[in-house]
């Protein structure tokens, strides 16, 4: 899916947005009324495969991602950017699909660009990735059983230590040690990929129901969603946000993608700094409690 165009009036609107979000309370908070998001104390994204937003959305296949939809908030038009997979990640991740055009094998530490990660660290806060499968904390093996690095897009960057990417073994289980954000990727199988969606949703009530119970009342965040769809349906993806900060029950029909998550999970933390295609994405609204 190519990335849309902004009207005029909307790109002087996000550019006047993130000029006052870069403002600073006295008590040095960040401008949450300004960018229109909360500043939830933990953010754990988790990415699935492959899948359209009605193979998800509805679906009896499906029934904790949909009652994390039903307690939390639904993106109907929640877009991926391209096809194959891995240039989605990178887009995620950084902005930009870094030229990552196929799911090859890339070298590792080949990009210096911006990315969410290394915007975190410049400005102190804390980063990981928990992969599943990795055979250790920071391999940067392009693949092992069940494991693939080509959903992995961190390792691709010189200004994000590999040691930041962990194995799902280190997730720890006082779920307030976690970094500020992190993301969460399942193997192959449990991604939806190999396996099934019923498999997939089982698998993220078994590893991550209880961050997202603990979520609710400690004004944390968890975001499910997907690279891209199955290529039927117009790259249109399931994305589901769930947690305190989010206004239970809640959707938006706002056409967003993932340079706009992106953007939003910067804005999140106050990062006064956007990667790539991110500079000129838009928050993801209306679907925040007040």
């Amino acid at each position: 899916m190519l990335r849309r165009g902004r009207t005029a009036l909307a790109s002087a609107l996000a550019l006047a947005g993130a000029a006052v979000g870069l403002w600073s309370g006295l008590d040095g908070s960040a401008a949450q009324a300004a960018t229109g998001v909360p500043t939830p104390d933990h953010v754990i994204v988790v990415v699935f495969e492959n899948h359209a937003y009605s193979q998800v959305i509805g679906s009896s296949r499906a029934p904790y991602i949909n009652s994390l939809k039903s307690g939390g908030a639904n993106l109907t038009q929640s877009h991926a950017e391209t096809h194959p997979s891995q240039p989605n990640y990178f887009a995620m991740f950084s902005g930009s699909t870094q030229g990552i055009t196929d799911d090859s094998c890339f070298t590792p530490g080949f990009s210096s660009a911006p990315n969410l990660a290394s915007e975190l660290i410049a400005a102190g806060r804390s980063w990981a990735s928990y992969n599943e499968g990795l055979p250790g904390q920071g391999s940067t093996t392009c693949s092992s059983g069940r494991y693939a690095r080509k959903h992995n897009p961190w390792f691709g960057f010189s200004n994000v230590p590999t040691s930041t990417g962990k194995t799902f073994d280190q997730f720890p289980s006082d779920f307030g040690t976690l970094p500020d954000v992190s993301f969460v990727i399942p193997d192959l199988c449990n991604d939806m990929h190999d396996c099934s969606v019923k498999t997939g949703d089982r698998w993220l009530k078994n590893n991550l129901g209880a961050y997202a119970t603990w979520a609710r009342t400690h004004n944390s965040l968890l975001v499910v969603t997907f690279d891209e769809d199955n290529r039927l349906s117009g790259n249109r993806i399931p994305t589901v946000l769930y947690g305190e900060p989010v206004a239970a029950g809640s959707s938006t029909s706002t056409t967003y993608d993932h340079y706009d998550l992106l953007r939003t999970l910067e804005d999140m933390q106050g990062l006064g700094s956007h990667a790539g295609n991110a500079a000129s994405a838009q928050d993801i609204t209306g679907i925040w409690a007040s």
